[in-house]
């Protein structure tokens, strides 16, 4: 990966010198261990659906930060990172979104539990990002749904190619680590080089977000 190393170093440091500026740290409430207790709001307010950069010279490394959020607790990681990195965005939307309903763990026949509990479920999706095989580093993020990964960001993964792009997974629970999601999506990503990935909680700081950037071990070339 081109020049990755000198690209994340300075991204951090300036990311670093931004936060040193501001007044105030960034929190929110912890994310549920499952989507039955979210709050009542079902897209990040704080993030567009999508951001796409300018084309990048051949040069430059292409970086995506590309994510679900049933609640914004997702999406407010993604944003960090997006920061960060000066990466591309993207809101990974079901064409049907999730309801207050959909998403209630007691009930056994809640679109949500239905879709977690069948391994052929991939929810339609509003769109994919412009040449995913383009980009020479994804950050994929979700949160964790009955102990893995909402089925919508299967149908992502199969929608798209990245090619030999390296994969860096992260989530959002109340308490459920990363688990055998990352596995499960990993088996769905093709030739992309799979790294080890993170798990937050909805309330993690943005310098917690920004630690995790600085000890991840990413080719050069």
């Amino acid at each position: 990966m081109k020049r990755f190393f000198s690209l994340l170093t300075s991204l951090l440091l300036a990311g670093t010198l931004a936060a040193c500026a501001e007044t105030g740290g960034q929190s929110g409430a912890s994310d549920p261990a499952s989507p039955a207790s979210e709050p009542q709001t079902f897209s990040s307010p704080e993030i567009s659906s999508e951001s796409q950069a300018e084309p990048a010279s051949e040069e430059e490394t292409r970086v995506l930060v590309a994510y679900f959020s049933a609640t914004g607790n997702t999406g407010r990681i993604a944003g960090i990172l997006q920061s960060a990195l000066d990466a591309d965005l993207f809101a990974i939307q079901p064409q049907e979104p999730y309801t207050e309903d959909d998403l209630n763990y007691s009930n056994d026949d809640c679109r949500a539990n239905q879709e977690q509990s069948d391994p052929d479920a991939r929810p339609a999706i509003t769109g994919t990002p412009d040449d995913p095989d383009s980009y020479d580093l994804v950050f994929l993020g979700y949160p964790i749904w009955w102990g893995g990964a909402p089925k919508v960001v299967y149908t992502f993964l199969e929608s798209c190619d990245f090619g030999d792009a390296v994969i860096v997974p992260f989530c959002t629970s109340g308490s459920s680590g990363i688990g055998s999601s990352a596995e499960d999506l990993h088996a769905l990503a093709g030739e992309a080089q799979w790294q080890e990935g993170r798990r937050f909680a909805g309330s993690a700081s943005e310098d917690e977000v920004l630690n995790w950037l600085e000890t991840l071990e990413l080719p050069a070339e």
